[in-house]
């Protein structure tokens, strides 16, 4: 248990240590990263390498202060099985290269909790919450799902058809990266059931191994709101729908 500990103690640590959101943003972004029982040990360290790793970019920096204010404010949120609780960083702003090497570090140390089912619904309305309560003004609002399989929750669990349509609600955009190593029809599944509001879309990667490189063209077009036609992710292409 001594390296959970130890490793949750660094998740603390690096929370603490960030200096709080402002009122004022370019843009609100939850990261919501499947963690369900399909997503094995390695497979999840690949996806919060890969956020890590674009946070880290210059092109993504460029993006950022590139915007009316300059900021962005970004949480992540790591979701599974209906019914657990989320694993969520809290919101942190993104203003500098520090502050965004900061937030990478921070992602990389988080644990394994989740496994189980595939919640997709419940890790929206999750996101909905801090989109909702965080206190930050931003003209625009997005989800961010990543996951590599469709929704497997039945029953009391908020189920991803009342997700997106209370998303549409509150004029949230949710936008999907489909990691379709174990399923192809992926990312006609993300388009048709859980991409929703203007100029919403589906990126695909094709293994975990490209997630990296999706994720970085996907926050490239979320911060900067353009629709970039034809952008090739990995092997495969991006879907812009």
């Amino acid at each position: 248990m001594r390296p959970v500990i130890a490793t949750l103690g660094l998740f603390l640590a690096a929370t603490a240590a960030l200096p709080a959101s402002p009122r004022t943003a370019d843009l609100e972004l939850v990261l919501a990263v499947d963690a369900s029982s399909s997503v094995d040990i390695g497979d999840y360290a690949l996806q919060l390498r890969g956020i890590a790793s674009a946070f880290r970019d210059r092109e993504v920096h460029e993006a950022i202060s590139g915007g009316s204010s300059g900021r962005i404010v970004v949480t992540l949120v790591i979701w599974a099985e209906p019914g657990f609780d989320k694993l969520k960083t809290g919101w942190h702003s993104i203003a500098t290269g520090a502050e965004a090497e900061a937030f990478a570090k921070l992602v990389e140390t988080l644990p394994r909790r989740q496994f189980g089912g595939t919640g997709i619904g419940e890790g929206i309305e999750t996101s909905l919450a801090e989109l909702a309560s965080n206190g930050i003004e931003a003209s625009r609002q997005v989800i961010d799902v990543s996951g590599d399989g469709r929704e497997s929750a039945s029953g009391s669990a908020t189920l991803l058809p009342d997700a997106r349509r209370m998303a549409r609600e509150r004029n949230v955009v949710i936008n999907g990266l489909a990691i379709t190593q174990e399923d192809p029809d992926l990312v006609d599944y993300y388009d048709q059931n859980l991409r929703a509001g203007p100029g919403s879309f589906v990126i695909r990667a094709n293994t975990f191994l490209d997630f990296a490189d999706a994720m970085k063209i996907k926050l490239l077009r979320e911060i900067s709101g353009a629709r970039m036609a034809d952008a090739p992710v990995a092997d495969g292409p991006s879907r812009n729908l």
